[in-house]
């Protein structure tokens, strides 16, 4: 098992070594401490990030990412500019991320990944392993970012994507990196979302049993269909068990896979994009803009 640790060093890694090819303009960027939101509402690691390029003409679109374990959400800069470059608002979350999902893989309990994911996207008092309560939830958070930003930035269309003091769904896309990657997906099986993008996970695989986590091949909201995931060959957290969960997720095979390159268009129907590039970092491989042309891929067969 990675510990939490080495996965900010990956995070570190990552931001450091993003190179600057979406770097065509220059996005608006807002950093928001999740305190101004809400009252209740605790720093886990540093801002919130929002941001939109005012240049670019609009998808009406809003992409959520949501950072892995230990990450921070401006451990995402790059990733979230390069969406902003293509017309799309973009938030990345601080949230309550330090315990590693796969704590959960081993676990004797066949429940135990469905629980860890509904504490901390809705605040449930169902797991044993986390302790996250509905105001610092993914959602609660969401919801009081979205509010303050139709509020302090009413020029940025922010309130487009609230309906009173709730989200659009059908207008946002959630994207997760690792942790952040079973977040996201299970986000689309509560709510119909635009699309869901998936990097590096979910590593949600009970060992035990064999299976990916039960929740991921239970009906959702949003359509398989707009499920895309971007894995590596040789991640560690086990290229196998990732394909299998998101086999669960989009309701297709583990093979609906096809290989991508830096720099190199996507030519394929395919939902699963794997690439083996030589890197000491293949976790966070697949959010390095290297890949912009992947993410591109992704978002535009939403």
């Amino acid at each position: 098992m990675i510990k939490p640790a080495l996965l900010k060093y990956f995070y570190l890694v990552t931001l450091l070594t993003a190179t600057a090819f979406c770097a065509r303009t220059q996005p608006m960027v807002r950093l928001i401490p999740p305190s101004v939101t809400g009252k209740e509402i605790r720093q886990a690691h540093g801002p919130h990030v929002a941001l939109y390029d005012p240049s670019i003409v609009s998808r009406h679109k809003l992409i959520v990412m949501i950072p892995g374990t230990g990450g921070s959400a401006t451990d995402s800069r790059s990733f979230d500019s390069c969406f902003a470059t293509m017309g799309f608002h973009v938030i990345s979350l601080d949230y309550l991320n330090n315990v590693i999902s796969t704590t959960c893989t081993a676990s004797p309990d066949s429940s135990c990944f469905d629980n860890f994911r509904q504490e901390i996207v809705f605040g449930s008092p169902v797991s044993s392993v986390v302790e996250v309560d509905s105001t610092n939830s993914i959602t609660g958070r969401l919801s009081k970012l979205l509010v303050y930003l139709a509020k302090n930035d009413p020029s940025g269309g922010w309130n487009e994507f609230l309906t009173g003091d709730q989200p659009v769904w059908d207008k946002i896309i959630t994207a997760g990196h690792s942790q952040g990657a079973g977040h996201a997906a299970y986000l689309g099986k509560k709510f119909r979302l635009a699309g869901v993008l998936l990097f590096s996970g979910p590593q949600d695989y009970r060992e035990p049993f064999h299976s990916p986590a039960a929740w991921q091949s239970r009906k959702g909201l949003t359509p398989p269909d707009r499920y895309y995931a971007f894995l590596h060959l040789k991640d560690p957290f086990h290229y196998s068990y990732q394909t299998a969960n998101v086999a669960a997720l989009t309701h297709r095979s583990a093979t609906d896979t096809t290989m991508v390159f830096p720099g190199k268009p996507v030519r394929s129907a395919r939902h699963i994009l794997v690439n083996n590039m030589d890197t000491d970092n293949p976790h966070g491989s697949t959010v390095q803009t290297e890949f912009e042309t992947v993410w591109r891929y992704m978002v535009e067969k939403l």
